[in-house]
């Protein structure tokens, strides 16, 4: 190995391991710092010229994300997420039927918005629910980021890599929803029963004696005309219509207004997660250009005969290794190699999502949950989080793959 590439290499894994972990010890630099200085190194030292890191960049996929994050902001911004929160606890009268109100609102809410968004939302609004009832918080927020990941493998505009994905495939909106929504429904319900097997101390009171409301603003113009948008934005995905063309015009939509300035809807986006999707095209770019991709799957093939078993046991090792965003990036260019594409377009949706549950550096969404708890005195161990992580993974890992099986 000559010494530029040995070099590049080094790069590569301190920006992998700097954005699997978050940061450097020292350093104020997150993950989109990571990933952007490591492009820039590697254009440097000539690994990837600047013209191919330009085309590593899936404008596709950036526009996607954007649109979805206007779409959040106008949500956020007229109430919504409060809204829905009161009217369904109404129902949460013991400790169980709370834990699957949350479960419930946190699927759903995160396979139409992106589920970093819905953690960010509603981990405060947990944890002062649990704190009021004095019931321990920790299986209603492992619920809660769980339910999250899981729940937005339903549907292509429910995750960072499933936007990828779905701007890499082209798979349609319904049909994507069609064949992942039934498997997110079972990994749902087991989170219930597993979250209710390891805490069975706190799930044996019977009722509360009240439930606090959060309090609500609501600003009903806006939270009409989102809704409105929204609608016209299903209805053009369900006739066809391409996923990030749909998406933008329902941002476009909400653009277009006198009552709210522009500039209170893009404090709302998150330009830091654009930038770290950029960066990230580069990198692993770079990945594939140099020849390591193909070694590092050689490295992780797994031959068991069944493509979605290997495809799935694989996609969860690399998501653990460097986090399921650079595991799509990586697995991207073998999945198109394979007879069926859109069978291996699924598969690496449902595992690279699922596999994000295995620990608490899994997903993004788990550490915003972790961080957010931290800030308000609750610690979320790294063996805490395991107790539950594990066997939520690997069954509905089995789930999926059995069911992607069946009707693949």
């Amino acid at each position: 190995m000559q010494i530029l590439d040995l070099i590049s290499l080094s790069v590569i894994i301190i920006t992998i391991i700097g954005v699997a972990i978050g940061r450097y010890p020292l350093l104020r630099m997150n993950r989109s710092t990571i990933a952007m200085v490591g492009a820039v190194i590697l254009i440097v030292i000539n690994s990837i010229t600047l013209d191919e890191a330009y085309n590593a960049i899936d404008l596709n996929t950036i526009v996607l994300l954007f649109s979805i994050m206007v779409l959040n902001a106008n949500y956020r911004l007229s109430g919504f997420f409060n809204l829905v929160t009161n009217e369904i606890i109404k129902i949460a009268k013991t400790p169980k039927r709370l834990l699957g109100v949350i479960i419930f609102l946190s699927g759903v809410l995160s396979a139409l918005f992106l589920n970093d968004t819905i953690v960010l939302v509603f981990t405060p609004i947990v944890i002062e629910l649990t704190t009021t009832l004095r019931r321990n918080p920790l299986p209603y927020l492992i619920a809660l980021v769980t339910s999250a990941n899981i729940g937005s493998a339903a549907t292509i505009i429910g995750n960072p890599q499933n936007i990828l994905i779905g701007a890499s495939s082209q798979i349609p909106f319904f049909y994507f929803t069609l064949k992942l929504m039934p498997v997110s429904i079972l990994g749902l319900l087991t989170i219930w029963l597993v979250l209710i097997l390891i805490y069975k101390e706190e799930f044996k009171s019977k009722f509360f004696t009240k439930i606090p409301f959060h309090k609500t603003k609501i600003f009903k113009p806006l939270l009409i005309k989102s809704v409105l948008s929204t609608a016209i934005m299903l209805i053009a995905l369900f006739a066809g219509a391409p996923t990030s063309l749909a998406i933008m015009c329902a941002a476009a939509l909400l653009l277009v207004t006198r009552r709210l300035k522009p500039e209170r809807v893009f404090k709302e986006i998150d330009w830091s997660l654009l930038v770290f999707f950029s960066g990230l095209f580069i990198v692993t770019k770079s990945i594939e250009t140099m020849g390591y991709s193909s070694t590092l799957l050689k490295i992780s093939r797994i031959n068991s005969g069944n493509f979605i078993l290997d495809l799935s046991l694989i996609s969860a090792v690399i998501s653990n290794l460097v986090s399921n965003v650079p595991a799509v990036l990586l697995l991207r260019p073998f999945v198109e190699t394979f007879g069926n594409p859109d069978s291996g377009w699924l598969t690496l949706a449902m595992a690279t999502t699922f596999a994000g549950n295995l620990t608490l550096l899994g997903s993004v969404a788990n550490l915003i949950v972790a961080e957010s708890a931290r800030k308000q005195g609750i610690v979320i161990s790294f063996t805490e989080y395991l107790k539950a992580g594990i066997p939520i993974t690997i069954i509905s890992l089995i789930i999926g793959v059995f069911w992607l099986n069946l009707f693949l």
